[in-house]
């Protein structure tokens, strides 16, 4: 199988990456090429993210054994993609996912055949998302909406409307691969 490797999904809190990829992994559901890890984070899943859970202690030993293929720290919670997506990704598979724009360089370097979507909204969209959210762990809203990062994209969505529309720009570009 060709044309392997990560798409990696970033931009800020409330930017509605997880939907598009909610909405990406069900047109795509059929196409077994397209693959959509799960997230190891060291909180429970919520409605709004699709992850596994996995502790503070066995993130920390996970990290130190190299037993993750990309691993980071944001928000006060550690994060990690399963190391056998790399293997997948060298055997064909695309796998993509959604992960904090400050590991993109070290994702860059690391994994094969990455590539970059950028998610973003206008200021005023990621503030109401973020508002009816309602998680208190997400802390100081101001502050994570001031917080940005650089980062060099092969494609931007700006998803202020329908996401059905951003995600079919996302699924476009997993099948261009």
């Amino acid at each position: 199988m060709a044309g392997g490797g990560f798409v990696l999904v970033v931009g800020p809190s409330g930017a509605g990456k997880d939907t598009l990829l909610r909405l990406a992994r069900a047109v795509l559901a059929d196409e077994p090429r397209f693959v959509f890890p799960r997230r190891l984070v060291t909180r429970p899943p919520s409605e709004h993210e699709d992850n596994d859970t996995i502790g503070e202690d066995a993130f920390r030993e996970g990290e130190a054994a190299g037993r993750f293929a990309l691993s980071w720290r944001a928000h006060n919670l550690g994060y990690a993609l399963p190391g056998e997506t790399a293997i997948l990704a060298r055997d064909g598979y695309v796998m993509t996912c959604n992960v904090s724009r400050r590991v993109v360089g070290e994702a860059r370097r690391r994994l094969p055949g990455v590539s970059v979507v950028e998610v973003t909204a206008p200021p005023d969209v990621l503030a109401a998302r973020l508002a009816a959210r309602g998680r208190r762990e997400d802390g100081d809203l101001g502050a994570r909406l001031a917080r940005s990062a650089s980062v060099v994209a092969d494609l931007v969505v700006v998803n202020d409307g329908a996401p059905e529309a951003g995600a079919a720009r996302l699924v476009a570009h997993l099948r261009a691969r």
